[in-house]
């Protein structure tokens, strides 16, 4: 089944607009989740809120969102208002300015969206928008408006479509200086630079996300099919946590080492461990 859009509007680049849906680029629906038991009958835990004066239930029809706007007081606002307000943002992504990818810090991207476009008529537009964007090799900026909040976005040719990525407000990313500020820039040892370039060196490989599996996942997998099946968990033996380095220089020729004798080792084949085992779990259940 085809993931659902999570937002519908128009793409706009100056007079020339088109219809468009984001889809989300990412998917959780794999993640283990747990839910909360009563213990004493093994039934589900649901939540409700409580009045924090009286102690007693709130019913859903009574549940209402407040703003505070004094000590213990609340103006109340409903949901059809909070629905009712309306930005350009909200319906029309324009792309105010074209700007270099490489300008944007990694620090500001947020979260991942494609971009398609919503009808046949849209098509040819979205197509000449993607087009230039790719010849020219810039991304738009512009703003959008998901879940209740205005948010700057980028957007870029990728693939067939677009790739639409949310960017943090410049008021919600700390400062480097206020973290590194810190940390010495003494002049450094040139051999021992040279020394850790070259297990760099030894390490490169292309970028292959098939490579990384979630091992904390997988073990608690491992768990939960064991308790399935009535045994004991498995003992997971971790390795040491490291210490800091004493001898760095003996410690980066040991690396380097290493790493040469690794060398000949064949590419690693993306494991298929986590997902098997998390079939095996459902059919157990």
């Amino acid at each position: 089944m085809a993931p659902r859009p999570v937002w519908k509007g128009y793409l706009k680049l100056s007079l020339v607009s088109c219809a468009i849906e984001l889809t989300s680029a990412t998917d959780r629906s794999e993640k283990v989740s747990f839910r909360i038991i009563n213990r004493k009958t093994g039934h589900t835990v649901r939540r409700q809120y409580i009045d924090s004066v009286t102690g007693k239930p709130v019913d859903d029809e009574d549940e209402v969102k407040g703003y505070e706007v004094g000590d213990d007081e609340y103006l109340l606002v409903e949901e059809d208002e909070i629905d009712a307000v309306q930005v350009e943002s909200s319906h029309t992504l324009s792309v105010e300015s074209f700007v270099d990818r490489a300008d944007i810090p990694p620090i500001y991207f947020d979260a991942p969206y494609y971009v398609t476009p919503a009808d046949e008529v849209s098509e040819e537009a979205f197509a000449v928008i993607r087009a230039a964007m790719a010849k020219e090799r810039k991304a738009g900026v512009a703003r959008i408006v998901l879940y209740r909040r205005e948010r700057p976005v980028m957007i870029e040719p990728f693939d067939k479509g677009l790739l639409l990525t949310t960017l943090r407000y410049d008021k919600m990313v700390r400062k480097p200086q206020e973290v590194f500020e810190g940390l010495s820039s003494g002049k450094l040892d040139p051999e021992l630079v040279s020394l850790a370039t070259h297990i760099i060196d030894k390490k490169l490989a292309p970028f292959d996300p098939s490579d990384f599996e979630d091992r904390y996942e997988d073990a608690l997998l491992a768990l939960i099919q064991a308790k399935q099946e009535g045994r004991k968990p498995p003992v997971v033996r971790t390795p040491d946590r490291p210490a800091n380095v004493v001898n760095l220089f003996d410690a980066l020729k040991k690396s380097l080492t290493g790493e040469e004798e690794a060398a000949p080792a064949t590419a690693r084949k993306p494991r298929k461990k986590a997902a098997k085992t998390m079939e095996k779990a459902k059919k157990s259940a």
